[in-house]
């Protein structure tokens, strides 16, 4: 346990910096720009590239020891996070005003590729779970997973906002290069007792794409599970693109980094009941019962422009976000056989996140419009317009009810389903899977 806090501990550093940075570019590329269409399109290309470097980044996982994968991790966002603050000191100021500028999207471009790096520490926490945490103990490990993402996530918010408002962008790539030196370092003085690496194979492709589909196949229902997830991750793509421009049409930037910080307690809270309680004798159940909660709160929250009502409904939503995530988690620790656990995780994270791309570049045009002139001179401004209001956040509170029926009704459905029940009887005799060897 002492080396798994201490990996902990590390990851949380690593995640505060990554997530601190993506979070103040955001809001500085809109504070800078005003265009709903450049976060839109900063939000679609963040998740393709982590769509993309998810087959990739687990087969590395899988393919050298958990240590190196984080230090490769570590250095490849060093180096990334330099040269974006060079092209900052060396590019006029009234350049990044441009949301079309090339020398903004560089900017963009590196510190995107900074944060996604991070993404191999994430799955390799996760096969360290299973490396270090005996079966029965795992759930809650992963809820204090959820827990340092949380606390990762406030401190973030709060820094970043902090740091954009009052110090500027400029200072945000010099403390995000000193963190993750330090990161680094600390680094080296974690030991995690790991033998060798496991293969199944006689040889250990860079991306092991068919071997990995093979093995997820092997278990009924798992497909399932990650083709619900990445429904939910399709919808939940509307609130990662617009939800910065619906705080920020009604608060300060600093008040919106602020409130994020409160609202990221949320994550904390949900990983701390995981971490003391775990998930129960059928995880899948409280999966299904955590999205049915979230979508009804997406449904609510936009109803009125209240920055009260917001805030409540995101902090319940947040809350059930580390449920979700541990579910997962668990599951594929127990059913997938530990040589493998990288690349599954990078499989599944791959496949879940596809989704969120195509959802993020097209709700920026749609909610430019469709959604906002709807709410604003359309036909829904008089309509329903005396009590729901109308102008820009309007629309895009309009969006994120749609966004939320449409979420609930699939989540119902899904419920009801042939692999829901597959993989429940599956979780609880997992070895049934694996009876035949994986070629």
């Amino acid at each position: 346990m002492k080396t798994f806090y201490a990996v902990l501990a590390n990851s949380l550093a690593a995640s505060l910096t990554n997530n601190s940075v993506w979070f103040a570019v955001t809001f500085w590329v809109y504070l800078e720009t005003k265009s709903v269409l450049a976060t839109s399109v900063m939000a679609g290309v963040y998740l393709a590239t982590v769509a993309i470097s998810g087959f990739f980044l687990g087969s590395l996982v899988d393919r050298y020891k958990k240590k190196t994968s984080m230090m490769l991790s570590g250095i490849a966002t060093l180096i990334l996070y330099l040269l974006a603050l060079v092209i900052y000191m060396t590019t006029p100021a009234t350049t990044f005003k441009d949301d079309s500028s090339v020398y903004l999207w560089l900017f963009i471009t590196l510190c995107l590729f900074g944060a996604i790096t991070g993404n191999i520490r994430s799955i390799a926490l996760s096969t360290v779970v299973t490396i270090l945490i005996p079966e029965e103990s795992r759930d809650k490990a992963n809820g204090m997973v959820g827990t340092v993402n949380g606390v990762s996530f406030l401190i973030a918010s709060i820094f970043s906002g902090l740091v954009i408002g009052f110090m500027g962008i400029q200072w945000m790539m010099i403390l995000a290069v000193a963190l993750t030196v330090l990161v680094l370092i600390h680094l080296t003085t974690v030991s995690i007792p790991e033998k060798g690496i496991v293969h199944t194979e006689s040889h250990m492709e860079s991306i092991d794409i068919r071997g990995t589909i093979a093995a997820v196949g092997l278990v009924p229902g798992l497909f399932g599970l990650i083709f619900f997830n990445t429904f939910n991750n399709f919808l939940g793509g509307v609130f990662m693109s617009l939800m910065d421009a619906y705080g920020l049409s009604l608060v300060s930037v600093q008040t919106w980094g602020l409130l994020w910080g409160v609202l990221s307690m949320g994550f904390i809270v949900g990983g701390l009941i995981v971490a003391k309680k775990g998930l129960g004798p059928k995880p899948l159940r409280t999966l299904f019962l955590s999205n049915i909660a979230m979508w009804i709160v997406c449904i609510i929250f936009p109803v009125q422009a209240s920055i009260v009502l917001l805030g409540v409904g995101m902090f319940a939503y947040l809350c059930l976000i580390p449920v979700v995530e541990a579910t997962e988690q668990t599951i594929l620790q127990k059913v997938i056989p530990p040589e493998r656990q990288g690349r599954v995780f990078g499989f599944a994270q791959s496949i879940e996140q596809a989704a969120s791309p195509l959802t993020a570049f097209m709700i920026g045009p749609i909610a430019k419009y469709v959604f906002i002139p709807f709410m604003t001179t359309g036909r829904g401004a008089g309509l329903i317009g005396s009590w729901f209001g109308t102008g820009t956040d309007r629309g895009l509170a309009l969006l994120f009810i749609v966004t939320g029926i449409v979420g609930l009704i699939v989540t119902l459905i899904a419920m009801q389903s042939a692999a829901y029940h597959q993989l429940s009887l599956v979780y609880k005799k997992p070895e049934t899977a694996y009876d035949a060897e994986i070629a």
